[in-house]
């Protein structure tokens, strides 16, 4: 393929690369007006980093090492599916975890560089983004894909949210966030402000603990999900600690400790896991209702990817007179297609206004 830009493209296409603590990824869209998205999904490949058995985490020198490794092999494999008539006519990649100040991990490092020299060789735009805001992009595309599970009649090629032109609500729920944000799309991008946050242990993180606790393989969501999907007994609803749009979660490791100290099934407390998050999720809902009315709530981050908790979540905003959206689950873990909409959308509006 072509990667030259001696010429005008045919058929222009974004690249973007997203580096996260546990993911390495690209992908690939086309710039289209047509979708409120900004743009329409062209392919995209990840590589997940090897977490030893046992473990609960990676240092970030040791994440930083495995994107470096994933990288070429990852990018090799998007480009091969490129089409012949496209030629990349704009770069982006995530370069923190969120857009405030201090927020910073060295596994983004890995991204720029490569996102960096490619712009660099080929005299193509590059835009960076938070890892936050490419999941929120991701969620918000996909979200289309959860309209058509409720109405099967919906036409794809129409189904593109038009409702995220305008100012949402937005979770992101993962291990090294669980916010709840007031999310202003502008100028192609997005202005955030954050209403609350979990003020110790990150949802994500407290998935993972209670797995690792349980013998399952780290990252555990999807296996622990399983567990708590073959638990046929009730959940007595638990205590939680949510203070406006705020909340704590080291609760919930020591609850699930407690429990399984008195021989309750390692299903049981796979169920209570999320029947507490759940509840947690609920309230920061509520409360960040009271301030924002009626406005649309977009869940998004890896342990939304969890089906386990999306229909009490869509009950509690459908009675509060608002609508919940969710990422598809291939979009709701780590991934470079929120990244690759940004970019398209940051293009177009450049173009548009140059």
């Amino acid at each position: 393929m072509k990667l030259t830009t001696d010429q005008k493209p045919r058929n222009p296409i974004v690249l973007a690369i997203d580096t996260s603590n546990y993911t390495t990824s690209a992908a690939c869209s086309t710039p289209d007006s047509g979708y409120v998205s900004g743009g329409f999904l062209v392919c995209q490949e990840k590589e997940p980093l090897r977490v030893k058995e046992g473990e609960r985490g990676l240092r970030q020198s040791d994440a930083l090492f495995a994107h470096t490794v994933n990288l070429p092999t990852v990018i090799e494999r998007l480009l091969s599916q490129i089409p012949e008539n496209a030629q990349i006519a704009a770069i982006g990649y995530s370069s923190t975890p969120r857009r405030i100040e201090g927020s910073y991990m060295p596994c983004f490092l890995a991204g720029e560089a490569v996102a960096r020299s490619l712009s660099a060789a080929m005299k193509v735009p590059l835009y960076a983004f938070s890892h936050q805001e490419g999941h929120i992009a991701a969620a918000a595309y996909s979200a289309q894909y959860d309209l058509m599970t409720e109405n099967s009649d919906t036409n794809p090629i129409l189904s593109d949210v038009s409702v995220f032109c305008s100012p949402f609500l937005a979770f992101h729920v993962s291990g090294g966030t669980t916010d709840v944000l007031h999310v202003v799309p502008k100028d192609g991008r997005y202005e955030i402000t954050q209403l609350g946050t979990s003020l110790d242990l990150h949802a994500g993180q407290a998935v993972d603990r209670i797995g690792v606790m349980l013998g399952l393989s780290f990252p555990c969501g999807p296996a622990l999900e399983m567990l708590a999907k073959q638990y046929q007994g009730k959940i007595e609803s638990p205590r939680v600690s949510v203070i406006g749009c705020d909340c704590n979660l080291s609760g919930l490791e020591n609850m699930a400790k407690k429990r399984l100290n008195q021989g309750a099934s390692h299903e049981e407390i796979a169920a209570f896991t999320f029947v507490f998050l759940e509840k947690t999720l609920k309230k920061m809902t509520e409360n960040a209702l009271m301030q924002y009315p009626h406005l649309p709530v977009l869940y998004s981050g890896g342990v939304m990817s969890n089906t386990y908790m999306r229909h009490g979540l869509r009950s509690l905003c459908r009675a509060n007179r608002s609508k919940a959206y969710f990422a598809a689950p291939q979009f709701s873990s780590d991934n470079a297609v929120g990244i690759s909409m940004l970019t398209c959308r940051a293009y177009s509006y450049d173009k548009e206004n140059t």
